[in-house]
This record gives structure tokens, C-alpha cells and sequence, in this order.
């Protein structure tokens, strides 16, 4: 039998030929759907599909939790509130190796690829760029083979559905469940009971204090597991996400008496606790509601932790080598105390024991630079919901704080810096603090992040605790965001310098002496297009518009906030139609197309008007016949990943310009940069660190540093710029002249509030000329194609260092200290077979087995 044969055999063995992939779709079809070709719908072919792909990954799936538990594995355990994995299907195709054979069996049944794949919903786990990361570094985990739980909730709905009516954003459910998840398992016999309110009873037994949580009311998390598979298919971890049930379905007594909607009162409130990601904390109920979120995911994960390495019969001081669990910032930061009561309330250690234990278990992520975006909890709250948990955290403090005053003798203004509890009308308890202090690690996700959080955010505990603090350059996975997404590019790549790239990023440096080749340079720009053609399809198809592939697509996609500054990408919008206007379009000219999406926040109000401003100038100058498509503006709605995967390969810009000193990393600007975008950014977050691995002459870079920005805040005055340039000031003038609101006067004036009286607190005005000077640079490089080609191939063979791969290198490096496990790929379906047999009984041991075991005993 010849090498291709043999690897045919095997193949069909394991059923990843073209036959056994359409015989299982026919299969899925008929018998777990009850359809035939005749009655079945796009959805029923997708779920087919789906169901197919997920019977070739669950044998492994199961072995990689069986190595690891026989191998006594350490664990990665990531809690993150977010998990934004987008669509499955293509990413599990990629990574078991089977796109060829899929596409053709579905081509032989008449079916085409990418139909399915885009009939899958993306899943409503996140919001922004924390829960992109957070899937990045699943996949990384799983391609490294390292042993890693993920945990989170699951929501039946996202953040919300953007729709664009009237150039407003409106939010509408986004029902990703509707039509079911072929990629979940649900686990109700993995139950979690979680406890809320109630009282705390002190006992004192055989010389020991002792506290109870009593009379509480009881909510109960169910287990929901996703596959996580690493690319080649070989360790497959898991995404276990937690859904909210009440203890009781309904009230039967009420329910016979006739009031049906209090009957079933409780199991509505239960369940309110994830259904939607986020709910609007505006409120006191609002508050509460994510305050009770908080603590179900946190509660759940850390009981399946404890049971999963309770199995293993070690004592407890050796469960720091078993479990290294990770925080994506401060939302599991109730983690400290809850792993604190499980400890000594539950298990019977004393409080040195479980505070050592917890400080080597835990590690937290900072994801914020901003004060105010630090979470805080009423302490009126938590004694309502978590009485028992209250008392720990006062009880960390005081000894925190001890030590605090003997380092610091005599200081009181350090002890109330430094309090978890914050005093003041209303009490309250800094959750990044009570993160700080109880967690042996904290980590920054960008080298300027990393600097700023110890020198400006909480200098007094990065010099009480100087060994904790340590940076994380936040990364991207290659095989989603570029070997997915951008398979044109992905072809080209290969085609030079191997496949090497797809696990291991850095290979991308050997592009740099195909940089020059004006062959290579035109098949660059030959890709570029067609990705643009794609999206360009897509937004007519979707929105109606007509896009011109020949211009300069100039990209801003990112979650909308003022200091993301929109505004300013905003404002030279206004200034270049303002020139083109007055002055004609130059002979030469080229083209621009402006690009937004994002979502805000259903309560940020400012961030909505942006979002109509925005809609407003796009309505005005893509129906100015004077402009004649010279530039053109679109908002581009409902921004998710699958969404992101189709502007990421076509942009020729990433707009990365929020003020110096409040973006901690970003990663859109990492994908970005490996698709061949050229950088137009401030020396904010990551953008130094690709600037240091690009070359500045190989990126826009422009505005105030994080130092000027400080240096320059006391004295800014944007009245100073109004007044002293005219281009400025021309640009204000029309902005509030109401030539983009003339139906709706009056409409703007809270952003001129902003920009005026309150200061302009991101100096939108301060960075305005140096940022339109960098846009004029842009249009003259644009001009030399194979200058433009080289310099974005440039960036693409310098982008290595941004894989999430090299991020979780540094985390297990510095922190986690997690061996990898390789795990065998068995072509042998007879597994499938002995999996199911009763372990129980000796009729039931293989045959190879039971030999050799009654060999060993006759021994």
C-alpha cells in the first residue's frame, strides 16, 4: 500500500475523508433533525454541518481531559466575563485540518462552503476588545497544548443588536440562541448552588471561631461546555460557561391557586442573572443585578475548580502546583474572598493556610488606566448579597493595612490611599485593590500600560509590592485573524515562506526580503483588492451602499468612547470636505473612504451622539454632488467579529488615536498591522511597541505623548486653538453652523459643551493639525503604490511578536508555570466502542485487557 493510500485509510477510518463527511451530514440531516433535502432550511443544513464537524473533534475532546487527569496535570484557569470567539465553524474547520474536505463534500452535494459557514450566528459572549483577547488566548492555549479550563457566563442574549435608524443607534435583543448552539453541551449534572443574602452565625468550636451562611436564598448555575481546539487538532480544552436556573421551577400551591405569574416569579428572577451581558448598571437594580452576575460566575468556577482537584487526592497546600487562575480584569475579583470562604468556611483551613494558598493561586489582569472605569461595590450591596464575603474583605484589609503602617509609621494619607474600602458618603469597595492585594501577580497588557498603572494608577502598591507587578503585551491568534480571514493573503504568505507562520509568527520575518519585490508587491496589492471587492459585497448586500475599491479605506473600528476619540477622526472628516469644498477636488486626488463601527454603551450618551454625529456628516457629504465620491463616509452597523474578519484584510488604515496615555493596549491595532494596514496612531498602548518592531518610517504617527498630554493638561485651554488657527477654527464653525443637523437644530451642542466648557478633557483640538498632517502624508505614500505595498508588507513581516502565542509564552514563563501536555491523535474508531462499555464490570474490560491483567495476577 503506497504513503497516500495508507494516509486515505487512516483518514476514513477517523472519518475526515470527502465521503464521510457528506455520509455524516446526510445522517444529521435525517436523523437529528428529521429533515429531508426537500423540507430542510439553510439553518438545518448549517446545524448538520456543525453537528458533523463537532462528532470529528468530541473523541479528542474527551481524550485531552483524560490525559490530563491521569497525568495529574496543572491547569490553566481563565476567568473572563467576556469570551467574544465569534463564529465556530470555520475556526474548528481550520484547526482540525479539514477545509479541503469539507469544501468538497459539501461541492459534491451541491452545497457551497461559505453559505453555511455565514448562516452561523456569532456568539453574544462579549463586547469588545477584553472578550476578542480573552478567545485569542484560548486558542493559543489549545494550540501550545496547554492544560486550561476557560470560564464564564452564558448569556442568552449579547450587549445588543446595533441597528442605525435615523443615524441613531438603536439596541435590539440579540438573540444568538434562537436557533440553538450545535457547539455546546449542556452538563445538568454539573449543578452549582450559589447563595445570596442571608446572615452570618459565629461559632466557637474546640477553641476554633467558625462562621456559617445561613438563611439564604439558593440560585443554581448549570454548566454549558464549548471545545476548544488547537490548531492540528490534537488538544481540545474547554470554554464552561455558566447559566443561571432557580433551586424551584415553580410555586405548585400558588400556581393551583391562580396567580401564574407569581408561581413562576422566582425562576424569572433566577434566570434574569444571565440573560443579557451587562445589563445597564445605571440603576440601583441595575447595580445589583451585576453584582449577583459577578458572583454566580465566580462562585460556580471556583466550585468546579476545587472539585476537579479534590479528585486528585492531594492536600490542600499543594493546590497552587495543581491550578494557576488567571482574572481578565476586576470582574472575577470576587474570586479573592469567595476562594478565601471556600477555603476556611467549607474546607477548615485557618486563615494563613488559605490566604497563602490563594495569593499562589490567583493572578489579575488590568485592563484600564482610567479611575473611574475601576469597579466599585457599595458596601451596602455586598452586605446585603454577600454578608459572609464582607467580612472576609474588611478582615484583608485590616491586616493589609497593618502591614501598610509599618512600612509607612505615621502616614494616614497612605493607610486611606491604600484601603480597600473607600471612605466617603457612601462606602464603598475597590475591587482592583481587593484584586492587588489578593492575587500574587498583576499584570499590564502593553509596556506604556504597564508604566503608567505603577507610576500613575496605584503607585503606592507597585511600591509595597514591587515583585507583583510585570507586563503582558496583549497578542492576537495568527490563525484566526489572518490564516481565517484573510486566506488570499494567508496563500501568498505560504507560497513564499512555508507554513511555519500559522504556529509560530515570528517566521513572518522572513517577508522582509520579499519587501522590495515588485512581483511580490504587486500580488500584495492584488489581495488587498479582492478583500476589499469581498467587503464591498457585503456592504452592498447588507447595507444598500456601493463602495469604491479604488480609494483609500481608511478604518476605525472599535467600541465607541470619547477617548477612543472618533470625534477627532470626526473633526478632520469635516476639515478635508471643508477644503474640498472651498478649494475643488486636485487632479490627482485620491479617493477616500472613511470607515466606523462600533457599538456604545446603551447608557453612554455621548458616545450615541457621536455615533449620530458621525451618521450625519456621512448622510451630508456621500450626497454632496460637489464632492463627486472624492470621500465618502459609512458606518458600518452591528460591529462583531465576523464583521471584523471581513474589514480587517481590506483596510489600508488603522486608526488608532486615542489620546496618549488612556488606551492600556488594544489588539484591533495587531490585526490591523499582520493584514497589511499601515498605522495612523498616537503614541498610546500596544502602538509603541509595533512602532518599535515596524519602524517609525514605516508607520503615521503623530500628536501629544502620554508626558506632554500630563505636563499640558493644567494649562489647556481649546479655546487657545479656536482662536489661533483658522483651520481649526473653520472646522468648529461649520461642525455647529448646523449644516449637518439643519432639521434638528441644536442637536450637537453637548459635544461643543465637551469640546469648550469642559475643557476638551482628550484634546481632540491639541492633536487636530499634527493628526491632519499625518492624513496628508498618507495620500502622498498612497500615490506610489509599490512604496505603500512595501511598507505594509514591512509591517505584516514585523508583526510576529503580537501573536497571543508569545502572550501566553510570557504569562506561563512569568506566572503560571503550567507544563504542556501533548495528547495522542488516535485513528482507531474501536475507542468510540470501549468508551461506552460499563467500566463497572469485568465483562466489560477489552479483551487485551483483561489478559493481561489475569497475567499479572497468576504472577
Amino acid at each position: 500500500m503506497s504513503i497516500s493510500s495508507s494516509i486515505d485509510s487512516v483518514k476514513a477510518r477517523q472519518g475526515l475523508d470527502a465521503d464521510s463527511i457528506a455520509w455524516g451530514f446526510a445522517e444529521h440531516l435525517k436523523y437529528s433533525l428529521g429533515v429531508d433535502s426537500f423540507s430542510a432550511t439553510r439553518n438545518d443544513r448549517y446545524l448538520a454541518l456543525a453537528m458533523t464537524i463537532r462528532d470529528r473533534l468530541i473523541n479528542q475532546w474527551i481524550k485531552t481531559q483524560q490525559t490530563h487527569h491521569r497525568k495529574n496535570a496543572k491547569r490553566i484557569y481563565y476567568l473572563s466575563l467576556e469570551f467574544l470567539i465569534g463564529r465556530s465553524m470555520g475556526n474548528n474547520v481550520i484547526n482540525l485540518g479539514l477545509q479541503p474536505v469539507v469544501e468538497q463534500a459539501l461541492t459534491e452535494l451541491g452545497y457551497s462552503w461559505e453559505d453555511l459557514r455565514e448562516q452561523e450566528e456569532d456568539a453574544g459572549l462579549g463586547n469588545g476588545g477584553l472578550g476578542r483577547l480573552a478567545a485569542c488566548f484560548l486558542d493559543s492555549m489549545a494550540t501550545m497544548d496547554l492544560p486550561c479550563f476557560g470560564y464564564g457566563l452564558r448569556y442568552d442574549y449579547g450587549i445588543f443588536r446595533q441597528q442605525i435608524e435615523n443615524g441613531y443607534q438603536i439596541e435590539h435583543p440579540d438573540d444568538w440562541l434562537r436557533t440553538g448552539n450545535p457547539w455546546e453541551i449542556e452538563r445538568p449534572e454539573i449543578t452549582v448552588p450559589v447563595h445570596f443574602g442571608g446572615r452570618v452565625e459565629a461559632i466557637t468550636t474546640r477553641g476554633r471561631r467558625e462562621y456559617r451562611w445561613l438563611d439564604t436564598s439558593v440560585i443554581l448555575g448549570i454548566a454549558y461546555d464549548m471545545p476548544i481546539i488547537g490548531y492540528g487538532g490534537s488538544t481540545v480544552n474547554t470554554l464552561r460557561l455558566w447559566s443561571a436556573r432557580s433551586a424551584e421551577e415553580f410555586d405548585f400551591s400558588e400556581f393551583n391557586e391562580g396567580d401564574y405569574v407569581e408561581a413562576v416569579s422566582s425562576k424569572v428572577m433566577a434566570e434574569n442573572l444571565t440573560k443579557v451581558l451587562y445589563p445597564n448598571d445605571t440603576l440601583y437594580l441595575g447595580k445589583e443585578l451585576r453584582l449577583k452576575q459577578q458572583y454566580l460566575f465566580v462562585a460556580c468556577s471556583l466550585w468546579d475548580i476545587l472539585r476537579r482537584f479534590q479528585k486528585s487526592g492531594k492536600s490542600w497546600h499543594e493546590f497552587p502546583d495543581m491550578a494557576a487562575i488567571q482574572l481578565n480584569d476586576t470582574h472575577p475579583s470576587l474570586a479573592v474572598p469567595e476562594l478565601m470562604r471556600l477555603l476556611m468556611d467549607e474546607n477548615g483551613l485557618d486563615w494563613d493556610a488559605a490566604w497563602d494558598i490563594t495569593i499562589r493561586s490567583l493572578g489579575y489582569t488590568n485592563h484600564t488606566l482610567m479611575p473611574e472605569a475601576l469597579e466599585k461595590w457599595p458596601v451596602s450591596m455586598l452586605e446585603k448579597l454577600l454578608p459572609r464575603h464582607l467580612q472576609i474583605v474588611y478582615e484583608i484589609n485590616h491586616r493589609f493595612l497593618q502591614k501598610v503602617s509599618i512600612q509607612y509609621p505615621g502616614d494616614p494619607e497612605i493607610l486611606r490611599n491604600m484601603s480597600i474600602i473607600e471612605e466617603g458618603d457612601t462606602k464603598q469597595v475597590r475591587m482592583a485593590y481587593l484584586s492587588i492585594v489578593g492575587c500574587g501577580s498583576t499584570n499590564g497588557v502593553a509596556a506604556l500600560h504597564t508604566d503608567l498603572l505603577k507610576t500613575r494608577l496605584v503607585p503606592d502598591f507597585a511600591r509595597f509590592y514591587p515583585s507583583r507587578f510585570n507586563n503582558k503585551t496583549n497578542g492576537i491568534t495568527q490563525r484566526r485573524w489572518l490564516l481565517k480571514s484573510n486566506p488570499g493573503l494567508s496563500a501568498l504568505i505560504s507560497s513564499k515562506i512555508g507554513e511555519t507562520w500559522i504556529t509560530d509568527m515570528t517566521q513572518l520575518e522572513k517577508l522582509k526580503s520579499w519587501a522590495d519585490d515588485p512581483d511580490f508587491q504587486k500580488a500584495f496589492m492584488d489581495v488587498k483588492r479582492q478583500s476589499k471587492l469581498k467587503l464591498i459585497d457585503y456592504v452592498h448586500e447588507t447595507c444598500g451602499w456601493q463602495l469604491n475599491p479604488d480609494s483609500i479605506f481608511d478604518v476605525q473600528v472599535k467600541r465607541i468612547h470619547e477617548y477612543k476619540r472618533q470625534m477627532l477622526n470626526a473633526l478632520h472628516i469635516i476639515m478635508l470636505y471643508n477644503n474640498l469644498r472651498k478649494n475643488g477636488i486636485p487632479k490627482n486626488f485620491i479617493p477616500r473612504t472613511f470607515l466606523f463601527a462600533g457599538k456604545a454603551a446603551p447608557g453612554y450618551t455621548m458616545a450615541k451622539l457621536i455615533i449620530k454625529l458621525i451618521n450625519n456628516i456621512a448622510s451630508v457629504i456621500n450626497n454632496d454632488p460637489g464632492i463627486h465620491g472624492a470621500m465618502s463616509v459609512y458606518f458600518l452597523p452591528n460591529y462583531r467579529v465576523s464583521l471584523a474578519e471581513k474589514i480587517f484584510p481590506a483596510a489600508d488604515v488603522s486608526e488608532q488615536i486615542s489620546t496618549a496615555g488612556t488606551e492600556a493596549s488594544g489588539t484591533g491595532n495587531m490585526k490591523f498591522m499582520c493584514n497589511g494596514a499601515l498605522t495612523l496612531g498616537t503614541l498610546d498602548g500596544a502602538n509603541i511597541e509595533i512602532i518599535e518592531q515596524a519602524g517609525k518610517e514605516n508607520a503615521f504617527i503623530f500628536g501629544l505623548t502620554a508626558e506632554e498630554v500630563e505636563h499640558l493638561r493644567p494649562r489647556y485651554n481649546p479655546y487657545d486653538y479656536y482662536h489661533n488657527n483658522p483651520e481649526i477654527k473653520e472646522v468648529i464653525d461649520l461642525l455647529f453652523s448646523g449644516h449637518f443637523n439643519f432639521s434638528e437644530p441644536g442637536l450637537f451642542e453637548p459635544i461643543r459643551d465637551a469640546l469648550f466648557l469642559r475643557g476638551d478633557h482628550y484634546m481632540h483640538l491639541a492633536d487636530l493639525i499634527t493628526y491632519a498632517d499625518a492624513q496628508k502624508k498618507i495620500a502622498a505614500l498612497y500615490a506610489d503604490p509599490a512604496e505603500w505595498a512595501k511598507k505594509a508588507i514591512l509591517n505584516i513581516a514585523s508583526s510576529g511578536t503580537f501573536s497571543s502565542d508569545r502572550t501566553i509564552l510570557d504569562y506561563n514563563r512569568d506566572i503560571w508555570h503550567v507544563k504542556p501536555v501533548h495528547i495522542e491523535k488516535s485513528d482507531n474508531p474501536e475507542e468510540t466502542i470501549e468508551e461506552a462499555k460499563n467500566p463497572g464490570t469485568d465483562e466489560h474490560r477489552p479483551l487485551y485487557r483483561r489478559r493481561a491483567e489475569d497475567q499479572q495476577k497468576d504472577q
